[in-house]
């Protein structure tokens, strides 16, 4: 009974907050609808028993990159922002965009959907260990993705780097952007 309505909260909390934060018109206030958005999916990874999933969703997303989208608003002239015209009247494609994404997931999902409630999970993995299955996972099978995700990742921070020195540097006497 209390997995259940902790399930019915947690998925609330996580459908209202995804809402909220796409129908807010202050950015602040849709940054907060977006924390309690993912606060709503990581109590939904501890339900499953994915204890990493969740410790990696509260550190990452909620503790980083929402504080990052808070810097970012802080920065950004809202002022300006607000003035504009924000929708630019295609609301039957983004409807037909909505539409399509819900027959997609459904046709996707459909053999999940058939499970009965309350399956178990195995003894064998709820003794081994979640974030021991993921990495056995990620450095096996998914062993060259997970290197090349790493290396594009360095290559963008280099990148980066080298982009704002660019910026930075000083200008010789007769140069010309």
């Amino acid at each position: 009974m209390t997995d259940a309505l902790l399930f019915y909260l947690f998925a609330v909390m996580a459908l209202a907050g995804a809402i909220l934060t796409i129908t807010r018109s202050n950015a602040v206030h849709s940054a907060l609808s977006l924390i309690a958005s993912l606060i709503g999916v990581a109590g939904l990874f501890l339900l499953q028993r994915a204890e990493f999933l969740f410790a990696v969703q509260i550190l990452l997303y909620v503790g980083g990159v929402t504080v990052l989208f808070l810097f970012v608003i802080m920065l950004v002239n809202l002022d300006e922002e607000a003035k504009m015209r924000q929708f630019n009247g295609q609301w039957w494609l983004s409807l037909l965009a909505v539409v399509s994404t819900g027959v997609l997931s459904l046709w996707a999902f459909r053999g999940a959907l058939a499970l009965p409630a309350g399956t178990a999970i195995p003894a064998a993995v709820a003794a081994e260990g979640n974030t021991q299955r993921i990495a056995d996972v990620l450095f096996s099978e998914y062993l060259v993705p997970f290197e090349l995700a790493s290396l594009l990742l360095i290559v963008a921070v280099v990148g980066a780097v080298l982009m704002a020195r660019k910026r930075e540097a000083p200008q010789a006497e007769g140069e010309v952007d």
